[in-house]
């Protein structure tokens, strides 16, 4: 009998974020399948000041144990993929892969497809100082998809770091902080960016593509289409029928 399949969320990195998949990937196969289905999900949640800690102080491989060992409880407990419902923790991607049997849906691969449909080549990359500066994001990106990715300099990159951790991730938001992320932008599309790559699953909720001038990848949203196509893979949706 056809089932729509069970996804396992790594989340909680931050939970602001976390919520938006949660409610995007319900919705979506509401969308996608009808009636009274919603996803069939498996999810951990993390207490994210120790995760962030770790990060601090660069214990990337205390941090994968962690969610390595979240992610063999959610195939253990009926999984049939996983994904890591955050970018910056994608420096582990890696250990969570290892230590399960099930696919690993990987952020930069939903990326990396959802900007291919733009046919851009020189996307502008912004997230956490992790995402910008180590190459989880941009090497998959580069080797897979041929994309030449862009940051902005020390000062911005380190402005748009503490905005994240200080005001996004704590449900923070201003018209101030959007101001200055759709002029950061901008910034960027002048340096010759042709896209933006929105690499923080909480930028999303200051910017959507209304508000700049060259095409936006959201990796949250690409994720979750990902997502969708994964779980409902099994079963015909509203637009195959």
């Amino acid at each position: 009998m056809a089932r729509l399949r069970t996804l396992g969320l790594l989340g909680g990195m931050s939970w602001e974020s976390t919520a938006i998949y949660y409610r995007a990937l319900n919705e979506g196969v509401r969308d996608r399948v009808g009636g009274l289905h919603s996803a069939p999900l498996r999810m951990w949640s993390c207490d994210f000041a120790e995760v962030a800690a770790l990060q601090t102080a660069g214990q990337w491989a205390e941090a994968g144990a962690i969610l390595a060992d979240a992610a063999r409880a959610l195939e253990a407990s009926g999984a049939e993929a996983i994904m890591i419902c955050c970018n910056t923790m994608h420096e582990v991607a890696g250990a969570v892969a290892e230590a399960t049997s099930v696919p690993l849906i990987h952020i930069a691969d939903a990326t990396g497809i959802a900007l291919a449909a733009h046919g851009v080549r020189r996307p502008l990359l912004l997230g956490t100082r992790y995402t910008m500066d180590m190459a989880f994001i941009s090497g998959p990106l580069a080797t897979r998809f041929d994309l030449e990715t862009t940051t902005p300099d020390e000062v911005d990159r380190t402005a748009l770091h503490t905005l994240i951790y200080d005001e996004l991730c704590q449900g923070v938001l201003t018209p101030v902080a959007r101001a200055w992320l759709i002029a950061l932008i901008e910034k960027g599309v002048a340096n010759d960016a042709d896209s933006v790559i929105l690499g923080c699953t909480e930028l999303g909720l200051l910017v959507r593509q209304g508000d700049v001038s060259v095409p936006l990848c959201d990796t949250a949203t690409a994720h979750i289409v990902a997502a969708l196509d994964f779980i409902t893979a099994d079963i015909p949706t509203k637009a195959a029928a």
